[in-house]
C-alpha cells in the first residue's frame, strides 16, 4: 500500500501539546487502548510503514503487543502519533522530532528546552510562510495583470471598427 501524499491527506484537527486527556479524538467506541495499527494509521493518515518506522528510531515509546504479538495502540500513542504528524508536514527535520520526543520523555523538568525547540521551528515556518506569502503576492498581481490585458483586448474586439489584437506577448 502507497502511503497517501500529504496533498491527500484530510486537514490535521488542532492538538494541543500538554498532556493528553483520558479519551483520544476520533478513536471507534469500544476500542479504546486496543488499536491496531491499521486502524491508527486509517484514523491518523499514516502508513503502517512509518508508524513502524517511528516506533524502531523511537519517535514513539515501545507499542504494547496482544497475545498475537501484534502491535495494540491506546489513546496516548494515537494522540502523541497526530503530534508527530503535525511537526512532520510543518517541515520539522525526523532528528528535531527525536529531540522533542527524548525532551518529553524526561518529563516536566525539559518543558522550558521544548518551548524552545517548538518556538524555533515556528520562526522557522513563519519564514517559510512569509516567503511563500511573497511568492503568492507576485503571482496574483501577474493573474490581475493578464486579467486587465483580456479586458481591454475583449474591450477592443467589441469596439466597431478597432483593430484586432489575436495574441498578446507578455511574459
Amino acid at each position: 500500500m502507497q502511503p497517501r501524499r500529504a496533498a491527500d491527506r484530510p486537514p490535521l484537527p488542532a492538538i494541543d501539546v500538554r498532556p493528553p486527556p483520558a479519551e483520544p479524538a476520533e478513536v471507534p467506541s469500544g476500542a479504546i487502548g486496543r488499536l491496531t495499527i491499521a486502524e491508527v494509521a486509517a484514523a491518523t493518515s499514516t502508513s503502517t510503514h512509518t508508524l513502524r518506522y517511528y516506533e524502531r528510531i523511537g519517535l514513539i515509546q515501545p507499542i504494547a503487543r496482544a497475545r498475537s504479538g501484534h502491535r495494540r495502540y491506546g489513546p496516548d500513542d494515537v494522540r502523541w502519533v497526530v503530534f508527530l504528524r503535525r511537526l512532520h508536514e510543518t517541515g520539522m527535520p525526523i532528528q528535531r522530532m527525536l529531540a522533542y520526543a527524548t525532551l518529553a520523555r524526561r518529563g516536566d523538568a525539559t518543558i522550558s528546552e521544548r518551548r524552545a525547540l517548538l518556538e524555533a521551528h515556528r520562526d522557522e515556518v513563519a519564514r517559510k510562510l512569509a516567503e511563500q506569502q511573497a511568492h503568492l503576492a507576485g503571482i496574483e498581481k501577474k493573474v490581475r495583470m493578464y486579467e486587465e490585458l483580456e479586458r481591454q483586448l475583449a474591450e477592443r474586439r467589441s469596439t466597431p471598427g478597432s483593430c484586432h489584437v489575436d495574441a498578446v506577448s507578455s511574459p
